[in-house]
């Protein structure tokens, strides 16, 4: 399973970011979101922290479906294009201002359930759905 998260960070009037992301397995795209976050970010780091945080309990209910009917999910990544979030989420350090739940990714990984690749911007095709209408 392949999941791509992107964010921008203060596009909207409110200085909200938005964020966009797909889930695949390799065909098409299964599942996709647009949607502006709920919360300001200082940084594009932080917007893009943000933005995995809120899609990646899509990722994880998917999996948790496929293993229920029996279809194990052999490879499960996440690709961002934001190196500064990589390694955020990585080692699971919040900046100062940043609440902890935005952070549970770091267990995901730990767990071996998620493994985080960076893609750079110009193949990140969920940079589409970061622009808003």
């Amino acid at each position: 399973m392949y999941t791509w998260v992107d964010a921008s960070n203060a596009v909207h009037p409110d200085m909200r970011s938005h964020t966009g992301g797909a889930i695949s397995f390799g065909g098409g795209a299964l599942n996709v979101m647009s949607r502006n976050q709920r919360l300001n970010t200082t940084s594009s780091t932080e917007a893009e922290v943000v933005g995995t945080s809120d899609y990646v309990p899509k990722n994880i209910w998917f999996q948790m479906f496929l293993e229920e009917q029996r279809y194990p999910i052999k490879e499960n990544v996440l690709y961002q294009d934001n190196q500064s979030a990589i390694r955020l989420e990585r080692n699971g350090r919040r900046p100062c201002g940043q609440a902890s739940t935005h952070f549970f990714v770091k267990g995901r990984i730990d767990n071996g359930k998620l493994r985080i690749e960076y893609c750079p911007t110009e193949s990140m095709f969920p940079d589409f759905f970061t622009k808003p209408m």
